[in-house]
Parts: C-alpha cells; structure tokens; sequence
C-alpha cells in the first residue's frame, strides 16, 4: 500500500466513509475487478467505477460537498487495486496504467466536457485533496468542496451564460511530473478536432486563515514540503513531457484574472487580497527575501503569491499552457481561506461552525468566479 492508501485504516477515515455512504464502494470494485476476464475489461471496471465515485460526490445532496468522501473512497479503490491478483497476466506497466485510469476517472478528468453550443462561456475550475493528513487525518481542502460542489453549476455573465466543469488534482509530485495537468487541462487550450477551447481555466487551492488570496506570479520551483506521499522534491518544476510548452520554461508566470474587478466586485465574509508578493534571490546574492512588489531586475524567483507547494506548481503549468498556445483567455489561481475542526474535540469530525466555513467559502468562491468572468 502507499502512503495515502495506509492512512484509511485510521478511525477518523473510517467514520468518514461510514458517514459518507461510500463504505460500500470498495467491495463492489473489489468484486467487479474480480469477475473481469483480461486486462481490456478490467480496465473498464475500473474507470466505470471511478468515474462513478466522482458523480456521486457532485450530487451530495445538501448542495455543500464533502471533499474528505471522494478522496477517502478513493483510496480504498486504489488500495483494492493494489492487492489485485488476476488469473490473467497483468505486468506492472499496465497496472500502473489502471491506477493512472482510476486517478483520472475519478477525479473528473473525463468530464471536462462542455455541451456543444458555441453561445455558452467554457470554465475549468480546478481543486485539491486535502494535504497535511500527518498533522490532522480529517481534514478537508476547500478548493476541492468548491470543484464538488460547482461542478455543472451555470453562471449568468453579462447576457450570457457560463457553464461550470471541475475536476480535482492530488497533492502529490509524481503526477505533476508525469504529466497530469497538461493532459486534463492541455485540450482546453489547444483542443482537438471538432472540440472548442475554455474561455476561463482557473485553478484553486487552500491558502492563508481568514483570507482570500488572488496570486499574480507563480514561481517554476518547487519547494521542500513533503507531499501527501511523504516525497520532498525540492528544485525547478519538472518540463513537460509533451506539447504545447514552453523551451525554456520561464522562471515565473503571471495570472491573467481581472484581479481588481474580483476584489471589487466577489462580496462575501472573507476578504480578498491583490497579491503581488514574490520570494526571490536577489540580483547580488543572499539569502532569499519576500518583496511585495513582483519580480525584481536580475532576481531569481524562489515562490509567487502561491507558495512553491503543489498546488503553485499546478498553477504554473496551467499559466505555462496560456502562454504556449497563445490563447489570450483568463487564467489564474485562487487561493481560499483555511478550512479547520477544533482541535480541542480529535474525535469530531465536523461542527456547525467547520460547516458554516466552508459552506461560506464555496459560495465567495463561485462569486469570485462570476466576477473573474465579468471584469
């Protein structure tokens, strides 16, 4: 088992699943996987179970989703698939192959698909697992409630109506390295044959307490925190492997969100932020120093208004893709408010007040979106 896959043994994941309805999903699979007769059908075991789990955590039925029961259930498919011993031969290539076709499917991956009518707006919005399980095994990550909860909403923008897809990425550095975010995102910038691009690809995560953040540069570096695997893969993000990119890759992108229309305009309880703020080396050497202000003359970028987590990295790729199709559409990241349980209970694993929260931020979000599209 991984890393991630251990941690569903733990109480609190238990309760969740319990709690969620999904306990059920992992026998099913386990049994369905059992049944299938080469490796082409098990395949289609798998992504027809993945993708099952992502409609059913979009139709959570009390209009705010639970992150914590996709990715939870999630994990326990993973898990299952990795005790899988078939009668058939199944080398390790294309075992991994089905895991990668479990992550994508159920992660909304093979939704991101807008009904064919060229009067409608396109928006990507793009959220994590929760991260930092280590520290409190039931957390939940905004960003990736909101991708739950916004999924196929549509939006009224000046006459014209917005349609919502979302999808939802790991916190962990060897899917950024293999490729996730070009291939999800990718066809929204460059799209294929018969296919009509995004007007909007926004990425979100979880950012600073009691604040809305709206970074403007995103750095190609990655820091040292270690991922939901437990990897620290500190140094420059890794090139994509595939086309459209850039060669070199800058050392920093920029967002291209109406920014100060958000501010103005996406009321809720939580203030949002214009951030400008860059760590970098400066041109003369030493040690590293955040300035408010953007990239300075001869500087070298360490970390944007995102940090230099996953989550920037993600960001990154999708501004480097903006910027390697020459698509002129509005791209950007958010970073939402902290979502958080009281420490003081271990046991509880919601309250009104944790529900409150992130019901809150989902609705600021989806208002930061409209106005993103509108400024």
């Amino acid at each position: 088992m991984t890393v991630e896959e251990s941690r569903t043994a733990f109480a609190a994941p238990q309760a969740i699943l319990r709690h969620s309805g999904f306990a059920a999903a992992a026998p099913l699979f386990a049994a369905d996987l059992a049944a299938a007769a080469d490796a082409d059908e098990a395949e289609g075991v798998v992504a027809a179970h993945g993708r099952r789990l992502w409609t059913e955590a979009v139709r959570q039925s009390d209009g705010v989703a639970d992150d914590r029961f996709l990715y939870w259930a999630r994990l326990t498919l993973s898990g299952r698939l990795h005790e899988w011993r078939p009668s058939f031969p199944v080398d390790e290539q294309r075992r991994a192959a089905l895991a990668d076709r479990l992550e994508r499917a159920s992660r909304g991956h093979d939704d991101l698909v807008f009904p064919p009518d060229d009067k409608l707006l396109r928006v990507v919005v793009a959220g994590f697992d929760p991260f930092g399980l280590d520290e409190d095994v039931r957390r939940s990550d905004p960003s990736g409630a909101a991708a739950l909860s916004l999924h196929g909403s549509r939006l009224e923008v000046d006459g014209r109506s917005a349609v919502l897809r979302t999808a939802v990425f790991p916190a962990r550095w060897r899917d950024l390295t293999a490729g996730m975010v070009e291939r999800a995102l990718g066809p929204h910038y460059s799209p294929g044959p018969g296919a009509v691009a995004a007007d909007a690809v926004i990425t979100v995560s979880q950012g600073r307490p009691g604040r809305f953040d709206l970074p403007v540069y995103t750095a190609g570096m990655r820091g040292a925190a270690p991922d939901n695997e437990g990897v620290s893969a500190p140094g420059p993000v890794p090139p994509p492997r595939a086309a459209p990119t850039l060669d070199p890759l800058p050392e920093w992108t920029s967002s291209s969100l109406p920014r100060e229309a958000v501010v103005r305009r996406a009321d809720g309880r939580f203030p949002v932020h214009d951030n400008t703020e860059v760590t970098e080396v400066p041109a003369a050497g030493g040690d590293p120093v955040t300035h408010p202000g953007g990239p300075t003359p001869g500087a070298r970028l360490r970390a944007g208004g995102a940090g230099d987590y996953v989550s920037n990295e993600v960001a990154y790729r999708n501004t480097v893709l903006r910027e390697a199709t020459g698509r002129g559409i509005r791209s950007g990241h958010v970073r939402t408010p902290v979502l958080e349980l009281d420490a003081s209970d271990p046991d509880a694993l919601t309250s009104p007040g944790f529900e409150r929260d992130r019901a809150d931020i989902v609705a600021q979000l989806r208002a930061i979106v409209q106005a993103a599209l509108e400024g």
